[in-house]
C-alpha cells in the first residue's frame, strides 16, 4: 500500500439509501474505489464529512488556513464561505487572499462573488465590487455561487446593478443566496422570483415556512450572536431535503468547542430521524451548490469522518481526499505562515470626538436583542449632563459610535439598550459589513481608549476600563489574525471575559456588537454616516 491507497472499516452510514452496514472503505489515490460489506462488528461509525452550507470565515477572526485547522478536529470537511467582509475592505484583491490561503490546505473552502460590496451607499467601505468583477470572479476565479444578495430593496425594486450581478450568476449556472429578513408576502415572491434559492434570515417559523414552500432552502443558522434553531428546528422533519446547516458567524472559541457536528447531536438529541439531519448536515449543501465534495460512494472523494455513534458524533478522525486531517480531537493541519493585507487609514481619537451636545428631551435607541441580528426602536428621555446626551446606566442605554477606518472623519454617535455595561467600554473593527470600529460605552474616556488600542492594531478588538485596555490585534485586513487559532481563541476568550466582568449580560457581545453597524438588517442600525432606519431603508434622527 502506498500512503494513498489504506482501507478502513466501521458502521458505514449510506445516507442517501438510509442503511447503516458493517463495512471496509477503500481508499486508493484521494478517492474511494470500493466499498465492500463485512461480516465483522464495530464499535465506530463512518460518514460523510460535515458541511458549513454559509459561513464568513473571517468572523471566526482567523485566516482560513487557521479557520480549517479548528474546524476538521469537528469533523467539517467543506465550507460554503462569503468573502464579502475582506471584500469590504480590499476588494477582490480581498476574495482572491481567502482563496489562494485556503488553498494552502487539506480543506475545501467553496468560496462565493460578494453580491454586495459595498453593502449599501450609507456607509464607508474600503472598497466595490461591480458586476465586472463577480463575472471575473466567476469565470477567473472558479467562484462557486454569487454571496447573500442583502439588497433585498434593489431586488424589489429592479436595481440596475444588483439584477445584472444576478443575471450573471444565473448565465454561468451559478446558484444564488439570498438575506431576506422577516421579508414575506409579496415582496418576498418578487424576491424569490429573482433566481434567489436560499435564506439564512428566517427568525420565525412562519417566515420560513412561507419561504420554503415557494421554491426556498432554508439554511438553519446556529452561530456565536445568530441562533435561530430554536424557531426552526421543526423544518427537519417536515422538510429535509430542503434544509440545511449554517453557523453563519463563528468566534474562535466556539470553533474550537464545536461547529455543525453541534446543531447535529441537537437535532439527534430532539428525536429527528438521524437520515434527515444528515442529509441537513452533509448531503444537500454538496448538491444546491454542486460541490466536489465525497458523499461516502464508490469514485467520489475520500472525504469522511469516523465518529463514536450517532448521538454525540465525537469525532475520532476526519479525511479529506483520503488525507488524514484530524484525529482524536487534534488536528494535523500544520499552521501556515501567512503575510498581513490591510487598509486602516485613520489617526487616534480624543474623548471630545465622541460627545454629543444637545439638549433634546427624547431619543431614539437601538434595542439589542439576545440571540438576533434584528434589533427594535425604543425611545427614552436623553440623559443630558452639562449640554451632552450621556450614557444612562440607570436605564442601560449606552452611547455607541462609529469610527470610519478608511480615513479620518468625525465618529457618529447613537446609543444602544441591552448591552448591559457598567462601567468601561468595548470596541471592535469587526464591525459588518464595511468594518469601520464600533464601540459602545460608559465614557467618552473609556470609549476614546478602545477605539485607540483598535487603530493602534490597525484592526481588533478591544475592553477599556479606568485607563486600563486590552486587545487582541487582528492585522489581517482588520479583521483576522495570522497567528495560531487556538491561541486566538484562548486571546478573545479571555477578552470576551473582561467585557462580562464589566457587566454585560450578553453571551457573545462581540458579536452582538459587530452586527449593530449591518443596515441590512432591521430596525435601528448605526453606520459611520449616522443612525439608521432598516425598515424604511434610510438615515433617521436620534432625536424623537
Amino acid at each position: 500500500m502506498t500512503q494513498n491507497t489504506f482501507k478502513i472499516s466501521g458502521n458505514i452510514v449510506d445516507i442517501q439509501n438510509r442503511k447503516i452496514f458493517p463495512g471496509i472503505i477503500t481508499v486508493a489515490d484521494s478517492r474511494i474505489s470500493d466499498i465492500s460489506e463485512s461480516n465483522e462488528t464495530y464499535d465506530t461509525f463512518i460518514l460523510p464529512g460535515f458541511v458549513d452550507s454559509h459561513v464568513h470565515i473571517e468572523s471566526s477572526m482567523l485566516i482560513p488556513s487557521e479557520f480549517a485547522r479548528l474546524a476538521v478536529v469537528h469533523g467539517t470537511v467543506a465550507t460554503v464561505s462569503d468573502p464579502h467582509e475582506i471584500g469590504n475592505v480590499l476588494g477582490i484583491s480581498g476574495v482572491r487572499y481567502m482563496i489562494e490561503n485556503g488553498k494552502k490546505v487539506h480543506f475545501k473552502f467553496y468560496f462565493g462573488a460578494p453580491s454586495c460590496v459595498p453593502a449599501t451607499s450609507f456607509e464607508t467601505a474600503g472598497a466595490e465590487i461591480g458586476a465586472d468583477e463577480i463575472k471575473e470572479l466567476f469565470e477567473k476565479d472558479g467562484l462557486h455561487y454569487l454571496s447573500e444578495m442583502m439588497n433585498y430593496p434593489g431586488v424589489l425594486f429592479d436595481n440596475t446593478d444588483v439584477m445584472k450581478k444576478i443575471e450573471i450568476a444565473h448565465s454561468l449556472k451559478r446558484p444564488v443566496d439570498g438575506h431576506a429578513p422577516g421579508l414575506t408576502g409579496k415582496d418576498a415572491l418578487k424576491y424569490i422570483s429573482a433566481g434567489i434559492s436560499t435564506d439564512h434570515e428566517c427568525f420565525e417559523l412562519d417566515e420560513a415556512l412561507f419561504k420554503i414552500r415557494n421554491g426556498m432552502k432554508i439554511l438553519i443558522r446556529e452561530g456565536s450572536a445568530a441562533k435561530n434553531y430554536e424557531a426552526l428546528h421543526s423544518l427537519i422533519k417536515n422538510f429535509p431535503d430542503k434544509v440545511m446547516f449554517c453557523s453563519d458567524d463563528k468566534h474562535p472559541n466556539d470553533l474550537v468547542a464545536g461547529h455543525i457536528n453541534e446543531t447535529a447531536a441537537r437535532s439527534v438529541s430532539k428525536g429527528y430521524d438521524v437520515f434527515d439531519v444528515l442529509k441537513c448536515a452533509c448531503v444537500n449543501p454538496v448538491y444546491h451548490y454542486n460541490l466536489e465534495v465525497g458523499l461516502l460512494k464508490k469514485d467520489d472523494p475520500a472525504d469522511f469522518i469516523v465518529v463514536n455513534n450517532l448521538k454525540e458524533f465525537k469525532n475520532i478522525k476526519t479525511f479529506i481526499n483520503g488525507e488524514l486531517v484530524a484525529e482524536n480531537g487534534n488536528s494535523l493541519i500544520k499552521k501556515i505562515d501567512e503575510k498581513i493585507v490591510n487598509n486602516f487609514n485613520t489617526s487616534y481619537k480624543k474623548p471630545a470626538d465622541f460627545e454629543l451636545k444637545s439638549n433634546e428631551s427624547n431619543i431614539r435607541v437601538i434595542e439589542a436583542y439576545e440571540g438576533q441580528l434584528i434589533t427594535g426602536e425604543l425611545h427614552f428621555p436623553a440623559n443630558i449632563i452639562n449640554g451632552k446626551i450621556e450614557s444612562d446606566i440607570s436605564n442601560d442605554v449606552l452611547k455607541l459610535t462609529v469610527t470610519e477606518r478608511y480615513n479620518n472623519s468625525k465618529p457618529s454617535v447613537g446609543f444602544i439598550k441591552n448591552f448591559g455595561l457598567k462601567k468601561g467600554a468595548i470596541a471592535s473593527c469587526v464591525a459588518h459589513d464595511s468594518h469601520n470600529i464600533i464601540a459602545v460605552g460608559v465614557t467618552d474616556q473609556d470609549i476614546c481608549n478602545a477605539v485607540n488600542a483598535v487603530i493602534e492594531n490597525k484592526g481588533g478588538i478591544s475592553v477599556s476600563f479606568d485607563g486600563n485596555t486590552e486587545a487582541l490585534p487582528l492585522p489581517v485586513a482588520g479583521i483576522m489574525s495570522n497567528e495560531d487559532g487556538y491561541l486566538v481563541a484562548d486571546k478573545y476568550t479571555e477578552i470576551d471575559k473582561l467585557a462580562k466582568e464589566l457587566g454585560s449580560g450578553l453571551n457573545a457581545p462581540f458579536m452582538t456588537l459587530s452586527f449593530m453597524a449591518l443596515l441590512v438588517i432591521p430596525q435601528l442600525k448605526l453606520s459611520d454616516k449616522g443612525l439608521f432606519d432598516g425598515k424604511k431603508f434610510e438615515f433617521t434622527d436620534l432625536k424623537i
